[in-house]
């Protein structure tokens, strides 16, 4: 079976630089692949790419 590394949201705002409610936001809306929410935590592959922002041109 292939088991895949996972990083938190915590994690990921320490990577990226971005709130950890801009990252529980990209979750929901499926902005991060492959995203899965365990016992009320956000967990995805630690080679995930950070979004894009669309809020700036």
């Amino acid at each position: 079976m292939f088991m895949v590394d996972y990083m938190t949201v915590k994690e990921a705002n320490e990577k990226w630089d971005i709130s950890a409610r801009m990252i529980s936001c990209y979750c929901t809306e499926g902005r991060i692949t492959n995203s899965v929410k365990m016992a009320g935590v956000w967990l995805f592959p630690k080679g995930a790419e950070k979004p894009i922002d669309r809020r700036y041109k």
